[in-house]
């Protein structure tokens, strides 16, 4: 079984790749038949190639991710983290408070990803 420390160190891997907008090195993570579902209620990507996708454009936005809370490993193949999405919109400067949820295989590779996120979890911070 997959250790909570090589968990741990793959979830801060994703927000390092985030925060220096390399989509390749983020999709890497995934395995081949991985799933990203983000927000849960929208369609899930699937497959790498999807994934790489959806990175490509989520890091053209400028956004950048912060840990709210230490990630959280499990007794199982998955873990948690609690952060902060900044980045501009329409409307101005805005924050989006989300969980994510990923489960792995034993090569360590994330198998599923699945962002809890609402409307009420975005915040403009100023106007435009």
């Amino acid at each position: 079984m997959i250790s909570e420390q090589t968990m741990r160190q793959a979830m801060q891997a994703y927000i390092d790749h985030f925060n220096r907008s390399d989509a390749a090195a983020i999709a890497n993570l995934y395995a081949d038949d991985a799933t990203v579902e983000d927000p849960v209620g929208s369609p899930v990507k699937h497959g790498k190639a999807a994934i790489a996708d959806f990175y490509k454009y989520a890091v053209s936005t400028g956004a950048k991710l912060s840990l709210a809370a230490p990630i959280r490993a499990s007794h199982s193949n998955s873990a948690a983290m609690a952060f902060d999405v900044t980045l501009n919109m329409p409307q101005g400067r805005a924050i989006i408070r989300v969980i994510d949820v990923m489960t792995f295989n034993d090569a360590g590779k994330f198998t599923s990803m699945r962002a809890y996120w609402g409307k009420e979890d975005m915040v403009v911070l100023s106007p435009s």
